[in-house]
C-alpha cells in the first residue's frame, strides 16, 4: 500500500481522542467507542458511560445497535450465494420471491396506488443488491400514497414508533406483494427496503433463517462472536440504551431501553437493512476482510470478484444524481453524511473527494449513531459507534469529526 508500518502520527492521534472526548463532555453523547486500522496497526479508544446519568463505563466488547450499518455486512450473504452460483446476478426472483412476480408500477410515483402500469421486466437480483428493485423508504416524498401505504401495511413501523418491520418473513413479504412499484425495476435507487427483501431471499434460497446462515458463513469464520439480530440475556448488560435528543431542548431520552427493547430478544423480522448488533472489533474483522480481497486468516470468505463488485459503485449517473438528492435532503439530517455519488451492493462508495476521505472509501452509518468504512487507498478503516440517535446534529458531528481527524493522523 506504500504505507510505513507505524500508520498514523501518535499525535494526530491523541488529537483524535481530544476531538471525541470534546464530543463526550459537552453533554451531547453519553459515551462511544472509536476503532481505527491501519496495516497491522489497530487503535481502540473508549470515552464516556453507557448511559447518560453515569455507570458504567463505555468498552471495547460494548455492543451496539447497527441499524443501517447493518447493510454492508448482512449482504455478504447474497454474496457467497452469488460465488456458489446458488443465485445469479441477472436472474429474476420469482422463483424464490412469488410475492414480486408480476407487478405493477405507479405510472407516476407520487400518484395515486390504482393509477399503474405493469412492469417492464421482472426484479432481479442485481436490483435487490443495488436497491433498485423499484420500491424503497423515499424520505423525500412522505406525502407520496405508496410511503404512507409502506407504513399502513405494517412493512415498516411498529406501533410503539420503532422503524424495523413487525411481521415474519413470510407475512412481510405478502404485505410487499399487494403493493405497486413507484418506479420501475432497475431504474432508480431507493433506499433501504431492498436490503430487507435480500434477507428474505437468502433464508429461502438456503432454507435456513437469515441469521443462521450468516453465523455459519460469515460471523463464525471471521471471530464475530458478537454479532447477531439480538443480544442475549448474558451479554445484555453490554448493550447501553439508545437515546433520541430531543429537537428543541437536547435532552437526551430514551428511544430504546437494552432490557426488555427492540435487541432483547430474538426480532420476528432479522432486518437486514438494519437490525444488526455488533462491536467495534467484530465489525474491523469483517472490514478488514473486504479491504484484504475476502480472505481473513489465510481462509477464503468471499471471492475478490464479489468483494469489487460490492465495493465499487454499480449506479449509472442518473441513478447517482437521484441518490444524491436523497442523501442531501434526507439520510442522517442532511448534516454532510452521505454524500458519496456511487453505491456498491448494501454500501455507500465515494465516486469523487467531497471530504477529507479518498475516491474508494467504502461503507455506511447508521441512524443510531455509528460509521464504519474502509479505505483501499490508505489501508484503513474507521469505526465510530455511539447510541445517539441521529435525529439532531450532535452524533452526526462527532462522526463528522471524527473522519476529518482520523484522516489528518495518516502518517505517510
Amino acid at each position: 500500500m506504500g504505507h510505513s508500518n507505524s500508520g498514523f502520527s501518535k499525535t494526530e492521534l491523541d488529537r483524535l481522542r481530544e476531538v471525541l472526548a470534546g464530543h463526550v463532555e459537552s453533554g451531547k453523547i453519553p459515551g462511544l467507542v472509536a476503532l481505527v486500522s491501519r496495516g497491522e496497526e489497530t487503535h481502540v479508544e473508549t470515552i464516556g458511560t453507557m448511559r447518560h446519568d453515569g455507570g458504567a463505563p463505555m468498552s471495547r466488547d460494548t455492543i451496539f445497535r447497527m441499524a443501517s450499518t447493518s447493510k454492508p455486512v448482512a449482504v455478504s450473504a447474497t454474496m457467497v450465494l452469488l460465488d456458489e452460483c446458488r443465485l445469479r446476478l441477472d436472474e429474476p426472483v420469482d422463483s424464490w420471491l412469488p410475492e414480486l412476480a408480476d407487478r405493477q408500477v405507479l405510472k407516476r410515483p407520487d400518484g395515486p396506488l390504482d393509477e399503474t402500469v405493469p412492469a417492464r421486466r421482472p426484479i432481479t437480483v442485481r436490483d435487490l443488491l443495488t436497491s433498485t428493485c423499484g420500491l424503497g423508504l423515499d424520505l423525500t416524498a412522505k406525502t407520496a400514497p405508496i410511503m404512507g401505504a409502506l407504513f399502513e401495511q405494517g412493512v415498516y413501523g411498529q406501533e410503539d414508533g420503532w422503524l424495523l418491520p413487525e411481521p415474519g418473513p413470510d407475512e412481510w413479504m405478502r404485505r410487499l406483494g399487494t403493493l405497486p412499484l413507484a418506479y420501475q425495476p432497475g431504474q432508480r435507487w431507493q433506499y433501504n427496503l431492498s436490503d430487507d427483501v435480500l434477507g428474505v431471499l437468502v433464508a429461502r434460497v438456503t432454507g435456513q433463517p437469515f441469521e443462521t446462515f450468516l453465523r455459519e458463513r460469515i460471523f463464525d469464520p471471521l471471530g464475530m462472536t458478537d454479532t447477531a439480530f439480538h443480544v442475549p440475556a448474558d451479554k445484555i448488560h453490554r448493550l447501553p440504551p439508545l437515546y433520541a435528543p430531543d429537537w428543541q431542548t437536547g435532552e437526551l431520552n430514551v428511544e430504546d431501553p437494552a432490557e426488555g427493547g427492540h435487541h432483547s430478544k430474538p426480532p420476528a423480522f432479522p432486518s437486514s437493512g438494519g437490525g444488526l448488533d455488533s462491536t467495534a472489533d467484530d465489525y474491523h474483522a469483517y472490514f478488514r476482510m473486504l479491504l484484504n480481497g475476502g480472505m481473513h486468516d489465510g481462509r477464503r470468505i468471499l471471492s475478490r470478484a464479489a468483494v469489487e463488485l460490492m465495493t465499487t459503485n454499480r449506479l449509472t449517473p442518473e441513478q447517482q444524481a437521484a441518490r444524491e438528492v436523497y442523501a442531501r435532503n434526507v439520510l442522517h439530517t442532511g448534516y454532510g453524511l452521505g454524500q458519496h455519488g456511487g453505491w456498491g451492493f448494501g454500501m455507500a462508495v465515494r465516486t469523487y473527494r467531497g471530504d477529507y476521505a479518498p475516491i474508494g472509501q467504502f461503507g455506511w452509518d447508521g441512524g443510531a449513531g455509528t460509521t464504519t468504512y474502509a479505505d483501499p487507498e490508505n489501508g484503513l478503516v474507521g469505526i465510530l459507534l455511539t447510541q445517539t440517535g441521529m435525529s439532531t446534529p450532535d452524533s452526526a458531528n462527532a462522526i463528522n469529526d471524527f473522519w476529518t481527524t482520523l484522516y489528518q493522523a495518516i502518517d505517510n
